[in-house]
């Protein structure tokens, strides 16, 4: 007999509409309005799944977003989502699932035969004490075959995501009978109102129960609720969505399903959309969630939450074929019971934890006849596979245990109110011994819980919520009378944690984290709430402790002699249920996320069979390779041409800032290292920007233009950054100074031409400037005409040999690159790619920010002291310099390394061995075209008072004979960039 059937009738869901769906390769079927979950069920689906450490068989125990076991892996390729709630996904025709992490299935895991053989081995916090020895790396493999859930989907997402903004006056989040009544309330009174429900239906608790409502069943008021609300026309009513973070100045995120429900074929459009709500007043009426109670082997499949046995029955018509036991601390055990006997169950029996438990569903159940056990608890369970048995033990302790067959175990330990976005609002939390859950206490005063977050009767509590958000947010409407619905009154439940006796009990069920465990955390000094979690990994799985998190509170407390008051409770953080990162990034994916940028002269570049790579958000050619070259031949031969002819390098991605205004110089000396202001017009200057710490952000070099205009140029990786900054000081702290700052990176196309042979080149083209060597020196800037273009040159060098850097106007950049090598021909002119170009400069012993500077890098580590100690007045990160760390003799200095043996390529990252470690790391590592041996920079503590030294360079467990040199391997008296 399988525990579950379905009823020929009832239910809210749709028999017209059969669905077929597949779960671990076997066939199921299901109606409009199942879920997984339901559908598993009706069809005879036992272990689901297994638990994360111990593999333990699991099924499906709760019926909402509490679920901690039926974790499933839903869709096929692409389309493939892992570590979902069965309890929250919709079937739907074709759907296609399977248990997570299993082996080879979930009803036989040879990982859970391990788990019985060795779990008592694994207590909680055992990572923290095992695997010493042997090794880690020969537990490793075991570990990771049986650690972990779904996996991730290995090929690339081809849904859409969007996001939306939307503002209101009041937000509602749950759309049960209290979300429902705040809604018409502030509807109402003229509030622009959402309305956000993560069900697919409106109705919340009203779905799974019968009740009366203004004369009206269940279903139909919350028709008639959901129409009024639909004829405002400011009222948005959005189902399928989760509010999920609620964060400062009343902006909440919420995940809105658009297409998760059908089949991925038929899916048209986004299929999430994430709303950013900014709302002047929210109401949370998210109801409460279902405890369970620890007690032995409560873990078997088989025991589930009362409410979800409830809901299944009622609101999917799937309903338990065998015996039921009910075993409960509150009435609502009592509901449970009545409402299967109604649905033709076989309720074998209640047992009360409360010795004279006396409500009108006690009551009623007396008068039904279903046998009740007051003044009892269930110890524990038997069976193989599935309950078969529990044992009933008096709650006195005093007496014998009597074993009751049975076939489903449905367990109600009392209610914990959804606080989460209360307590993520910063919100407060207070214990109430009455309704045995932390409530709501002090919070925010645009907030407002309602409804099973406070205990309070969820239809008025819900309706006086709205109103009383309505009339913060100013909107003074009539709003008419409250609805009226028929309550059931329920007795005062009791504080039933834990069940006493022998056999390990569960508290959190996916991670398999028991009452032993807490007492060990606790035996161990792990007190604090905050420890407990990590050590024993508590609510750290996919369900984040919805149903056990409470309960292990209680349990600490016990262990320490404390309430639960103060025991307190972690700290909740968003979000609520798990977020899919495409929902989360939105359109910002791919192009979208990081626009690629492309060359002006790209087209060119092709056409010369460049092999292109990123740097950075650009596009740009690594080097380019003849027929039959590999990378290396093609960068040694680009780089020797360099030296010996001539090149022509795209540089049109350097940053390029025009700074004008009467206090631009200033405005400069103020942000870098050297003084600006004394630029001379026509002139360019090489400087250093760092941060407000004083570490190196950016180099470049700034030409003065005119008198009150400079063009600032920086690294291409900092081009989009460093106008950021600068408006940021001129916005935040120099307001009054007369400063314009104009990005034109994408303005200019720059081609430089560099070698012995450049100005030949240059010449050929045909210009008006004169490039005689003292009309035009190293560091000059000129304007004119350029292969009759208007050009801006400036002769500066990044590779060590005369260089020209010549500027056009972007949309010239394919015409000019084109006549650039139609005039250099006869010279021999090579294209340059960028890792080339890292070659060359690495020669010359130039840095390269970001690669042979890192976040602990000043000035005088790359050997910049003297700009600094030139400069009278002060710049930004100035002080900084002066700390003691930063004038330590000692610090990380650039300085050269050579092998000792002339051949051995020194990898960067190795590190540079002292008499007590590390004395410092190679940064930069290249085997020279030009001096036909490795070259290497590094960053060496004290670097240049120990030049000349020798050293061992330790990489990979070798360790290689060096010695310190100056940085600059070619040229160091500059006499060919100076030609």
């Amino acid at each position: 007999m399988t525990p579950f059937r379905r009823l020929p009738a009832g239910g809210r869901i749709d028999r017209t509409d059969e669905r077929h769906l597949s779960f671990n390769g076997r066939a199921y079927k299901g109606f409009g309005g199942d879920t997984l979950a339901s559908a598993l069920l009706a069809g005879g689906a036992t272990v689901v799944g297994r638990s994360f450490k111990l593999h333990r068989p699991r099924a499906v125990m709760a019926a909402g977003v509490e679920e901690p076991n039926a974790i499933v892996t839903v869709g096929r390729g692409a389309h493939e989502e892992p570590n979902l709630k069965a309890t929250l996904v919709e079937v739907y025709d074709g759907l296609e699932a399977r248990s997570v992490n299993v082996w080879p299935s979930a009803e036989f895991d040879l990982t859970g035969v391990a788990g019985r053989l060795f779990g008592r081995f694994l207590p909680g916090g055992f990572y923290y004490k095992t695997f010493l020895w042997p090794r880690w790396q020969t537990w490793e493999p075991f570990v990771r075959r049986a650690a972990g859930l779904g996996e991730a989907p290995a090929q690339p997402d081809p849904e859409t995501y969007e996001p939306f903004h939307a503002h209101c006056d009041v937000l509602v989040v749950g759309g049960g009978p209290a979300g429902l009544g705040a809604a018409l309330a502030a509807g109402r009174a003229g509030a622009r109102v959402i309305l956000a429900e993560m069900d697919p239906a409106f109705g919340g608790a009203l779905l799974g129960e019968d009740a009366e409502i203004d004369g009206q069943d269940a279903a139909s008021w919350v028709a008639w609720a959901l129409a009024e609300l639909a004829s405002m026309p400011d009222v948005t009513l959005l189902p399928r969505t989760t509010v999920f973070g609620a964060y400062d100045h009343g902006f909440f995120a919420a995940a809105e399903r658009l297409q998760d429900h059908l089949p991925p074929r038929v899916r048209r459009g986004p299929r999430q959309r994430l709303w950013k709500i900014r709302a002047r007043q929210a109401v949370y009426a998210q109801g409460a969630i279902e405890r369970p109670v620890a007690f032995a082997d409560n873990d078997r499949p088989g025991v589930m939450l009362a409410g979800a046995v409830r809901t299944y029955a009622n609101r999917f018509a799937v309903a338990p074929a065998g015996r039921v036991v009910v075993f409960t601390a509150t009435d609502a055990g009592y509901a449970t019971a009545l409402d299967l006997a109604r649905h033709g169950c076989t309720v074998a029996a209640i047992i009360d934890s409360r010795p004279q438990a006396d409500g009108p569903l006690v009551r009623q159940a007396h008068r039904q006849g279903l046998r009740v056990h007051a003044g009892a608890l269930v110890g524990a369970t038997q069976g193989r596979g599935w309950v078969g048995s529990v044992d009933i033990v008096p709650a006195s302790g005093h007496g014998y245990a009597e074993r009751l067959p049975c076939d489903l175990l449905a367990v109600s330990g009392g209610w914990t109110p959804t606080v989460h976005l209360w307590a993520q609002s910063g919100g407060k939390l207070d214990w109430s011994d009455e309704a045995v859950a932390f409530l709501p206490g002090a919070g925010p005063a645009h907030l407002h819980p309602a409804g099973g977050a406070t205990t309070a009767a969820a239809l008025a509590s819900g309706f006086a919520a709205g109103i009383r958000a309505a009339r913060a947010a100013g909107l003074n409407g009539a709003v008419g009378e409250a609805p009226q619905a028929v309550s059931v009154e329920h007795g005062r439940p009791a504080a039933l944690w834990q069940v006493p006796g022998p056999g390990k009990a569960w508290v959190d069920f996916q991670n398999d984290v028991t009452t032993a465990d807490i007492a060990l955390a606790a035996r161990e000094n792990y007190r604090s709430v905050e420890h407990l979690k990590r050590y024993t990994t508590l609510g750290m799985a996919v369900d984040q402790g919805k149903t056990s998190n409470v309960v292990a509170l209680a349990l600490m407390g016990r262990e320490t002699g404390r309430a639960p008051a103060e025991v307190g409770t972690t700290r909740y953080r968003p979000p609520f249920d798990p977020v899919s990162f495409g929902t989360i990034a939105g359109l910002n994916r791919g192009a979208l996320y990081r626009p690629r940028l492309r060359l002006p002269a790209e087209a060119v570049h092709v056409g010369l069979k460049a092999h292109f790579a990123d740097f950075g958000p650009w596009w740009r050619p690594e080097f380019y390779p003849r027929e039959g070259e590999s990378e290396e031949a093609a960068i040694r031969r680009e780089v020797l041409a360099t030296r010996e002819a001539v090149s022509v390098l795209d540089a049109s991605p350097l940053g390029k800032i025009e700074v004008s205004g009467r206090d631009a110089g200033l405005f400069l000396d103020r942000m870098y290292v050297q003084t600006v202001s004394t630029i001379p017009v026509g002139r360019t200057r090489y400087v250093v920007m760092v941060s407000e710490h004083g570490v190196v952000a950016d180099d470049g070099v700034i030409t003065r233009l005119a008198g009150d205009r400079f063009l600032v140029g920086t690294t291409s990786g900092n081009a989009a950054r460093v106008p950021l900054i600068f408006e940021e000081w001129l916005q935040c702290e120099w307001p009054d100074l007369d400063v314009w700052v104009v990005p034109v990176t994408e303005q200019w196309a720059v081609m430089t031409l560099a070698g012995p042979k450049a100005r030949d080149v240059l010449r050929a083209l045909g210009t008006d400037i004169d490039l005689a060597p003292d009309a035009f020196p190293h560091l000059a800037y000129r304007e004119g005409t350029v292969a009759g273009l208007t050009a801006r040159v400036a002769r500066v060098s990044f590779t060590g040999e005369l260089s020209y850097e010549v500027s056009v106007h972007a949309r010239h950049a394919e015409v000019f690159l084109r006549r650039i090598l139609e005039a250099g021909a006869p010279h021999g002119i090579t294209p340059l790619g960028v890792e080339s170009l890292l070659v060359l400069r690495l020669e010359k012993g130039f840095i390269h920010v970001g690669v042979d500077t890192d976040g602990t890098t000043l000035p005088d580590d790359i050997g910049m002291a003297r700009g600094v100690a030139k400069k009278a007045s002060d710049f930004a990160g100035r002080r900084s310099l002066t700390r003691p760390a930063g004038v330590d003799p000692n610090r990380l200095q650039l300085v050269g390394l050579l092998s000792a043996d002339t051949h051995t390529l020194l990898p960067a990252g190795a590190q540079v061995l002292g008499a007590s470690g590390s004395d410092g790391h190679v940064t930069s590592s290249v085997l020279s075209p030009t001096l036909g041996h490795p070259v290497a920079l590094g960053m060496v503590r004290a670097g240049r008072a120990r030049l000349g030294e020798n050293v061992d360079v330790l990489s990979g467990g070798t360790r290689i004979r060096a010695k310190l040199v100056p940085p600059a391997f070619y040229d160091p008296k500059g006499e060919r960039l100076h030609g």
